[in-house]
């Protein structure tokens, strides 16, 4: 319970730092268009709610594949995120 705990705590610090960047980009830079900022935003929650509740319901019987593809689909939506908002600026 201890390592899901730990999972769940990146998870939600990873997410609120990319939270607090598109703040950033929408407060700094005039020139971005508000909708698809919020987009990007509403994205970002999306991934946090998915993910946690994936954490929280494991697949029994393959334990270390299901976190193995769980790290992986992370960091692939985590790397579609940070495309999106280079794209903002």
């Amino acid at each position: 319970m201890a390592k899901r705990r730990m999972l769940k705590k990146s998870i939600n610090y990873i997410i609120g730092e990319l939270f607090t960047e598109c703040i950033c980009i929408r407060l700094t830079l005039p020139n971005t268009e508000q909708e698809k900022v919020d987009g990007v935003m509403t994205e970002i929650l999306n991934l946090q709610d998915d993910f946690i509740s994936r954490i929280s319901h494991t697949e029994p019987g393959n334990v270390k594949g299901f976190y193995k593809k769980l790290h992986e689909d992370f960091n692939a939506k985590v790397d579609g995120i940070l495309d999106a908002m280079g794209k903002l600026k």
